[in-house]
C-alpha cells in the first residue's frame, strides 16, 4: 500500500518548522528517523496532511554538556548517541538504554527525541528519561517550555506535547560521582519491545544511597516511575539493604496488564525478581570497586 497524498516540507530552521506546525492547524506530522512512522504511513494508519521533514535543522543535532546537565539534540541519531564520547562520560545509562532500542540497523536512523516523542510505553528511552529526572524543551510559534519527562506522557502515544509544538532538546541532569546504573530487559527476542524493563540509577555516598532514580518499561500504559522504592531507597546502608521488600515497593507501582505476549500476573512476578536481581547486582559492583 502506498502513502496518502501529502505535502512535503523541508525547513532549513526551527522557527520555519514551528511556522509550517502552526498553519497545518493539527494538520502536520514531524518526521526525522521515520523507523515508526514510515510503516504507518505505508499502511495508511498515519494520514498527515502536512509531513515536516526535520533532518536539515542543525540545531536540532548533537550532545553537550552544559552547567549540570547533558543538552541532546532530538535529531541525534541512536547510533551516533552510542558512540558520544559526552554522552559516555555524563550518562552512561542513556547509552546502555539506546544499546537495546531496535537493532543496529534500525539505529542508524532512528533518533533520541523520535523515541522520546513517541512514548511507546515498552520502549528504553521514555523510562530511562522518566529514572534520570530528564525534561524536554519544545518550541512553538507561541514559545517554549519546558515539561518534566514523568509529566510528559498520558497513555500508549499520548504525551502532553500540543500539535504545533516539536522537541528542540533533552535535558538530563548530570548525577554524582559514586552513581551506579541499573538496567534489566526480558524481551521475546533482541530488539522486541520489553515485556518486562527496569531502568534507573542510584548514588552511593559512604555506603549510604543518597539519591535514587527508578522507571518502569512495558509495565503499564506508561513509563511509571518506582517512587515507592525511590524514597525507601534513599538514606539506606548498603550493608544493611533488602532488595527484595524494595522490590515489593517498586511493583506496587506499576499497573501491567494481559496482552498477547504475557499476562500481568507474569508481569509482576518477573517484575520482582528482575528488580532485585538489577539492584543487587548494581549495589555489589559499586562495592567491589
Amino acid at each position: 500500500m502506498k502513502p496518502a497524498p501529502f505535502d512535503y516540507y523541508a525547513p532549513a530552521t526551527i522557527e520555519e518548522a514551528c511556522q509550517l506546525l502552526s498553519d497545518a492547524g493539527g494538520g502536520a506530522t514531524l518526521v526525522a528517523g521515520g523507523q515508526t512512522l514510515m510503516p504507518l504511513l505505508a499502511l495508511r494508519m498515519s494520514q498527515p496532511f502536512v509531513l515536516v521533514d526535520l533532518n536539515g535543522i542543525k540545531a536540532l543535532k548533537g550532545i553537550s554538556r552544559q552547567a549540570g546537565r547533558t543538552r541532546i539534540g532530538p535529531i541525534t541519531r541512536q547510533n551516533e548517541a552510542i558512540a558520544d564520547a559526552t554522552l559516555n562520560a555524563a550518562q552512561p545509562l542513556i547509552v546502555t538504554a539506546v544499546k537495546h532500542v531496535g537493532h543496529h540497523q534500525t539505529r542508524n536512523r532512528g533518533t533520541i527525541g523520535g523515541s522520546i516523542a513517541l512514548g511507546e510505553p515498552a520502549a528504553e528511552l521514555p523510562a530511562t528519561a522518566v529514572a534520570l529526572g530528564a525534561s524536554v524543551e519544545v518550541r512553538s510559534t507561541r514559545g517554549t517550555r519546558q515539561i518534566k519527562a514523568d509529566e510528559l506522557y498520558f497513555g500508549p502515544y499520548a504525551t502532553a506535547l500540543e500539535p504545533d509544538e516539536m522537541i528542540t532538546a533533552i535535558d538530563v541532569p548530570e548525577w554524582p560521582s559514586g552513581t551506579v546504573s541499573v538496567f534489566r530487559e526480558i524481551a521475546q527476542r533482541p530488539g522486541d519491545f520489553a515485556l518486562v524493563g527496569l531502568t534507573g540509577a542510584v548514588t552511593i555516598d559512604n555506603g549510604r544511597i543518597t539519591r535514587a532514580g527508578i522507571a518502569w518499561f512495558g509495565m503499564g500504559p506508561t513509563p511509571i516511575k518506582a517512587r515507592q522504592a525511590e524514597s525507601a531507597l534513599i538514606g539506606q546502608e548498603i550493608a544493611a539493604l533488602d532488595a527484595k521488600a524494595i522490590a515489593e515497593l517498586a511493583i506496587a507501582d506499576t499497573a501491567p496488564f494481559d496482552d498477547l505476549h504475557a499476562t500481568a500476573e507474569y508481569r509482576r512476578t518477573v517484575g520482582r525478581r528482575v528488580f532485585t536481581r538489577a539492584l543487587s547486582e548494581a549495589l555489589d559492583l559499586r562495592a567491589a570497586a
